[in-house]
């Protein structure tokens, strides 16, 4: 879920760095946006970090993390967002992105969808990814156990939990069915 927190004050990137409880903030049009997420969207998304965590180190593809802060949106250079996944391929983790606010886009993002979600920010999202040049997004829905997914090619598909999903050329190799994802509410 996302919450505004409602201020005058203009925010920057570099004061989310320095305060203390900046890992719960996104940041938009220098608003600090509260990202706080349901458990069962929780245990969802830490389902998915061990499946492709698991995937990308026994095929060295690169690194699955949680929440790892990015600001890397070309029509908005103070914009910082929070995916609740993502994925780096290895060629592309490199010393001086290790530190602050990371400032190249990931090859995955992943955002699992809590009760209190607005349609539009999920949307607006997506459309911030793409446009960043995240080659693949998901758009995972614990309620009705489905993943929207969207392209860097804008071709995209509505994947439900009796069919499979991949990870594309993005993660190679990569597939499971959709209700793996979800196992952990069974």
């Amino acid at each position: 879920m996302a919450t505004d927190i409602t201020s005058t004050t203009h925010f920057t990137p570099a004061d989310l760095l320095r305060m203390s409880d900046g890992d719960r903030f996104e940041l938009v049009d220098g608003q600090l946006v509260e990202t706080d997420m349901s458990l069962r969207a929780d245990l969802v998304k830490t389902r998915i970090l061990v499946l492709l965590q698991s995937h990308c180190a026994l095929n060295a593809i690169g690194s699955a993390v949680s929440e790892t802060s990015y600001q890397c949106f070309p029509d908005d250079p103070e914009r910082v967002r929070r995916p609740d996944v993502s994925v780096i391929r290895r060629e592309r983790l490199t010393d001086s992105i290790m530190t602050g606010h990371v400032p190249i886009p990931p090859d995955l993002a992943v955002e699992v969808v809590s009760p209190n979600d607005i349609f539009y920010d999920v949307e607006r999202k997506v459309e911030e990814y793409l446009g960043a040049g995240v080659r693949l997004v998901w758009v995972v829905n614990p309620d009705t156990q489905a993943v929207h997914v969207y392209r860097a090619n804008r071709t995209g598909a509505l994947i439900h939990a009796s069919e499979e999903i991949s990870g594309d050329e993005v993660i190679p190799g990569f597939k499971c069915k959709v209700k793996e994802f979800f196992t952990i509410l069974a």
